[in-house]
């Protein structure tokens, strides 16, 4: 993980979001594409649904497993990371650079300090 940002927040369903005033780029963790394996599939919303926080939006899909992802944060999809539909396996290669999966506009800023921090996080996962 020597390529992850300092400033990431995390969720307990090992999803990263980079907060950048008021627009969430949100990916899956390293833990979690290790975890999934050789990852082959990314179900993604549309630009501009509305979702609010813990919402499924969307499904990863491995050899091995299927995972559903949450919205971190309520808010509304700026943009999708189109790149995954013909490269998936980006999250096993780099899930913390090209492998995001959407830019949201945050909804409602509050909800940022419901996310872990990368200590936080880490003792999380320890815990697992």
């Amino acid at each position: 993980m020597s390529n992850v940002p300092d400033n990431l927040k995390y969720t307990k369903e090992d999803e990263w979001i980079l907060i950048e005033g008021d627009i969430a780029t949100i990916g899956i963790t390293d833990y979690a594409q290790d975890s999934l394996a050789d990852v082959v599939y990314f179900e993604l919303p549309e630009v501009g649904d509305s979702l609010a926080a813990g919402d499924e939006f969307g499904v990863v899909e491995s050899v091995k497993a299927a995972a559903d992802l949450y919205a971190p944060l309520s808010g509304e999809v700026l943009e999708v990371n189109s790149a995954l539909e013909d490269a998936p396996e980006l999250a096993n290669s780099d899930p913390y650079g090209e492998a995001w999966i959407l830019k949201m506009k945050i909804g409602n800023a509050s909800e940022v300090d419901n996310l872990m921090d990368a200590a936080a996080y880490k003792a999380y996962l320890e815990t697992r």
